[in-house]
């Protein structure tokens, strides 16, 4: 990207489920930490994160940030009904009292 270009602005619904098929591996460091905050400042702490099947890259991905995020209770894939091991499931912990 060169000084005139301006990256392009998505905003995302924040309802419990964030689709990364438009996003490339290199986009979800900031993406998913984000979200997630977003989505416990709102009381959302069950989390669908989907990554789609493909290699794996972005299950690996997506699964190193969630080990390192001290505010993920716990993860893991997706049952069939919430598409397998293209998705992951978040339970995050609540915002302490204010």
């Amino acid at each position: 990207m060169d000084e005139t270009e301006i990256p392009e602005v998505v905003e995302l619904p924040i309802d419990g489920t964030l689709d990364l098929h438009t996003f490339l591996p290199r986009e979800v460091g900031e993406l998913v930490p984000d979200y997630l905050a977003e989505c416990r400042k709102r009381g959302i702490l069950e989390v669908r994160i989907v990554h789609g099947k493909g290699h794996g890259i972005l299950q690996r991905k997506v699964h190193g940030i969630l080990r390192r995020l001290p505010e993920v209770r716990s993860y893991r894939l997706a049952d069939e009904s919430g598409g397998g091991w293209g998705a992951t499931l978040a339970t995050l912990e609540p915002l302490p009292p204010a």
